[in-house]
């Protein structure tokens, strides 16, 4: 393949909006084009390496026993109604109606579609277990598009779902998607660490994501260096020191005017953030209820709204605060509070606090959850930070940054019942389908592998995604004995099976040079009149710092060698 025949563009200057380093390469090496916010054209460079992303996620898949589908991106509303995440999955969703006014969306994940598909299908235990998947373009209308591919509005993902007659069955589908997730980030040259996660939307008991750790990751990431335990800060939990009751004197409620917050009341009583309790008032599902969490730490939302198994949890608006507490925002407190209050199992034996007094103006001294309050339940609902004790082997624990690129759930029963996904056992009783799922973005994979392998010069490829494996950089196109030996180099490259470009631009050596390190190919060959005279071409990986100067005749093995 031919430069001059290919449409590369570089710029030497990144888009304003990049944020990223991987979004700034995409666009400066030609990869691709910004439509609009989230929105973006391949360019044929990085489709090709799109493309080879997508030929291993498929190759894996395949292994593993899965079955490749193509599902509809348009998908009617009433699936989604069906299973209940037409109104929770909120804005997010793109929405529409076509002439007949029927309502449908474009699909952001296929659930839904899927588990409607099945269960018109299988009917017997003897056509399962069945996993099948298909990668096809997904939408989402994100808020604040950013970071190029790692948050568009259209991207490419592979969604596989498993269906399985028991929870065992359904653990060893779990675990080969699982396995093949390990096997395609390796593949793809991107170190991927597996971290228990968040359901959230998707629903299901267990999941875990793969994160490519990056400085620029969305998502943290709570990391025992001791023993290994990882999870997604929405996820993680801390080990738990057993609080020593003390002596508590009989409470007492004192003046605090103007002072709303936990740092302004800590001012104003000159007392440490962590003598408090947070009392927060949510709605749940539009039922109002109390949380508790120490002064010092804040509320983990996921963890909450799944204790309490609600689809819908919010902060509580003024009037609803107003009408549980009797007070104005900001002097919440549990003593006397009749709904349903829920705290952090730090608080457990908690005494001599400091919280709201559910008047305003007023905190309450001197408070015992134990004696003062009426706890529904006990659990872990705070936000793990760094410092925090590993709930498995007790060290210390890191906050380190992540690019998810795949997640993988144990969905259980949540849609199989919704659909009436049933089949036919051995003992010739109906019964619900075990089901789990299992996504790869793909596009965001691609980028993903940038934001990880890239230097002051440019993109540094890994061999099996890279656009082409080899460039050659013919210096004197007019030269008889120079074309010709980048002709027939060319050609036995490909007969090899090495995809190879020939940058056969009329330009400066040193412009050459730079387009080369910035798309990042991992070989190149230099091959000009000075080169033949000092007896071949000059070969060297993206890495190194030196060519050598290698015969022609030697030189397909050893760009061989180079890339095994």
């Amino acid at each position: 393949m031919r430069w001059s025949k290919l449409l590369i563009t570089t710029l030497r200057d990144a888009p304003q909006d990049a944020e990223i380093e991987s979004h700034k390469l995409m666009i400066r090496a030609g990869l691709m084009r910004k439509l609009g916010g989230g929105l973006y054209t391949f360019m044929p460079l990085g489709l090709r390496a799109l493309q080879k992303v997508t030929a291993i996620v498929r190759e894996e898949m395949n292994n593993a026993g899965a079955l490749e589908i193509l599902m509809p991106a348009l998908q009617p509303s009433e699936l989604w109604e069906r299973s209940g995440r037409y109104t929770t999955m909120g804005p997010g969703m793109f929405r529409l109606k076509d002439r007949k006014e029927a309502a449908l969306v474009l699909g952001p994940t296929h659930e839904e579609v899927v588990t409607d598909l099945i269960a018109r299908e299988i009917n017997s235990y003897r056509q399962l277990p069945c996993t099948v998947y298909q990668i096809q373009t997904k939408f989402r209308d994100e808020i604040r598009p950013r970071f190029g591919l790692m948050r568009a509005k259209e991207f490419i993902m592979k969604d596989a779902y498993s269906f399985d007659t028991s929870f065992e069955a359904a653990d060893a589908s779990y675990q080969a998607m699982y396995e093949a997730y390990k096997r395609i980030f390796k593949r793809c040259g991107l170190d991927a660490r597996p971290v228990e996660a968040d359901t959230g939307d998707i629903g299901g008991k267990w999941s875990h994501e793969f994160m490519v750790l990056a400085d620029s990751g969305e998502d943290g990431i709570i990391d025992c260096p001791a023993c290994g335990y990882a999870a997604n800060q929405e996820r993680a939990e801390r080990k738990i020191e057993v609080i020593q009751p003390v002596d508590c004197p009989v409470r007492e409620t004192v003046d605090t005017p103007n002072s709303r917050t936990i740092a302004e009341v800590s001012a104003f009583l000159k007392a440490a953030p962590e003598q408090f309790i947070k009392t927060l008032i949510y709605s749940a599902d539009g039922k109002p209820v109390a949380v508790l969490v120490p002064g010092d730490r804040e509320l983990n939302e996921h963890k909450f709204k799944r204790l309490l198994g609600c689809k819908k949890l919010e902060l509580a608006d003024d009037d609803t605060i107003r009408k549980v507490t009797g007070a104005e925002v900001g002097f919440a407190g549990p003593c006397g509070l009749s709904i349903p209050v829920y705290a952090d199992q730090a608080l457990q034996s908690a005494s001599d606090r400091i919280t709201g007094a559910n008047q305003t103006g007023k905190h309450t001294l001197h408070v015992s959850l134990d004696r003062d309050a009426k706890v529904t339940e006990f659990a872990d609902l705070v936000i793990v930070g760094a410092g925090d004790g590993c709930p498995r082997c007790g060290q210390s624990l890191a906050i380190k940054r992540g690019i998810e690129v795949g997640h993988v759930f144990k969905l259980g029963t949540k849609y199989s019942e919704a659909f009436e996904a049933k089949y036919l056992s051995e003992k010739g009783t109906g019964e619900i389908m075990i089901m789990g799922c299992y996504g790869i973005g793909v596009s965001r994979t691609l980028q993903a592998v940038i934001e990880q392998s890239h230097d002051d010069n440019g993109i540094i490829w890994p061999v099996s995604v890279a656009p082409f494996t080899v460039s050659i950089v013919l210096m004197d196109p007019k030269d008889p004995a120079v074309s010709g030996t980048v002709d027939a180099l060319e050609a036995e490259l490909v007969a090899a099976g090495i995809d190879v470009i020939v940058d056969d631009r009329d330009e400066r050596p040193g412009i050459k040079f730079k387009d080369n390190d910035l798309i990042g190919f991992p070989v190149r060959v230099v091959a000009g009149a000075k080169s033949l005279a000092k007896g071949g071409v000059e070969i060297k990986r993206r890495t190194d710092r030196d060519a050598v100067i290698v015969s022609p005749a030697e030189a397909v093995a050893f760009i061989k060698n180079l890339i095994k």
